[in-house]
């Protein structure tokens, strides 16, 4: 066992970083073996695309949880890959309405049964006696209520 695994908790956000990047390797290696051309950090943009069509900037970044720079990142990689289209809002000009190009769509319908086939991976890893998907929602929802910061400053002043 390295340090890393026997820090316990403190190294938690470091042991959800190293199964992240391991799952992102093994996703882009997955997509490679289907011959898609395709990189997981696209998938959280490309997924809500595809099921919530049309959406702005705003809606985009707060359906993947993503900042608004990080989101306008990912898709300036997208449009530059051609698989997004934007155009203005007919309501507010301010605002971009970003959509699935026709190659976005058509990279979706190869991708569907790559996802069929990760979710039932993906289950069978997850499906542990700590049932790791249902461990994860717990805890994104504590932190939704009170974040990490505010549970620390909220101890810090407790004990001056």
């Amino acid at each position: 066992m390295n340090i890393i695994n026997e820090s316990g908790i403190l190294a938690l956000s470091t042991r959800l970083q190293r199964l992240s990047e391991q799952l992102r390797k093994d996703g882009a290696m997955i997509y490679k073996a289907f011959g898609i051309d395709f990189e997981p950090k696209w998938f959280p943009v490309i997924f809500t695309l595809h099921h919530r069509n049309k959406l702005g900037v705003v809606e985009i970044a707060n359906e993947i949880g993503y900042t608004h720079p990080s989101t306008i990142s990912l898709l300036k990689e997208l449009e530059k890959q051609g698989l997004i289209t934007s155009e203005k809002d007919q309501h507010d000009e301010r605002k971009r309405l970003i959509q699935l190009s026709p190659k976005g769509i058509k990279l979706v319908e190869q991708m569907k049964p790559v996802w069929e086939l990760m979710s039932k991976v993906l289950e069978e890893i997850a499906d542990n006696e700590n049932q790791l998907l249902a461990a994860i929602n717990e805890a994104e929802e504590k932190i939704a209520n009170q974040s990490f910061l505010q549970r620390a400053l909220q101890i810090k002043k407790s004990m001056e």
